[in-house]
């Protein structure tokens, strides 16, 4: 009689299996995509434009016309929700590809790295892990901006200079993360086989050891996306983001604080938009950690 070959599953099967089991990440998901879906489809069904003026219309409470209100100006604030949107992620996923690149470049040297290279490497990690965050943000949009916004124009200058300030301030924990990942897996008997058959250190890495070391790569990203929204959001709501006619989702509760006790709508949209879509981000990063960990039985 034969025997039946066990069905081979691929990892990353297996990974999406182990990541459905985890409910909240599944919903945050899902969350996480209408949202993509809103702010990049959304325009297309709704054609009002973000600076149509109607004074006639200020502050009115959602209804049909404009079902999440207009503000002070008489703007729909769901047009300007779904357009800003799209900055607001496009900043938290350009300073998340900016934080790994930077993360991963820095740890996998200093992980392969020994004696003052790799001490050099993590005292300047730890410089920037002790440096005040927000005040310097602060400092460094203040000096900058202009200078970026006359080469690149408002939006587009704007836009590089808080991508390259929050992405900047955010590779550490990935630094220090896959040095330790490297740390890990470069005497591990793979490494050693393909050191002994005369592998390059290049070859080691991009071959054997950085493809072993992305799972808790892609997990700290996921966080740096949240991070990163939440930094924009602050210093959108601070003045000192995106010019006035570029409505993020910080810059709408920034305007919205003053009318906060007539028109509270006008700040819980955004504020929801941003709470929704961080803790999503939150959920799927626990779902990840849980399905790229090996260690874990589910």
């Amino acid at each position: 009689m034969e025997v039946a070959k066990p069905r081979s599953v691929s990892p990353w099967r297996e990974a999406w299996r182990r990541y459905r089991r985890h409910k909240l990440a599944l919903a945050g998901l899902i969350v996480l995509v209408a949202m993509f879906a809103a702010v990049l489809i959304g325009p297309v069904f709704w054609k009002v434009a973000i600076n149509d003026i109607d004074f006639s219309a200020r502050l009115t409470p959602p209804n049909w016309q404009h079902p999440f209100g207009t503000d002070d100006l008489g703007q729909d604030l769901l047009a300007r929700m779904m357009y800003g949107g799209r900055i607001s992620l496009a900043v938290g996923l350009a300073a998340m590809g900016m934080s790994i690149l930077v993360g991963v470049t820095i740890g996998s040297i200093s992980g392969m790295a020994r004696g003052s290279v790799d001490a050099a490497l993590m005292w300047l990690t730890d410089l920037f892990l002790s440096l005040p965050q927000l005040p310097l943000l602060l400092l460094l949009i203040y000096l900058f901006r202009e200078s970026l916004k006359s080469v690149f124009g408002p939006e587009v200058g704007m836009f590089i200079l808080i991508v390259l300030v929050i992405g900047g301030f955010r590779w550490m924990p990935v630094a220090r993360l896959v040095r330790a990942q490297f740390f890990s897996l470069r005497e591990k008997e793979f490494v050693e086989a393909a050191r002994a058959l005369g592998a390059s250190t290049m070859r080691q890495v991009v071959r054997h050891i950085l493809p072993n070391a992305l799972g808790p790569v892609i997990v700290a990203g996921t966080i740096d996306v949240a991070a990163a929204i939440i930094a924009e959001s602050t210093l959108s709501f601070l003045g000192l983001g995106f010019p006035p006619d570029v409505p993020t989702w910080g810059r709408i509760l920034f305007d919205a604080k003053d009318q906060i006790d007539i028109a509270a709508f006008w700040a819980l949209f955004p504020g929801a938009a941003i709470f929704f879509t961080v803790l999503a981000i939150n959920f799927v990063g626990d779902g990840l950690r849980d399905a790229l960990d090996p260690r874990r039985v589910m």
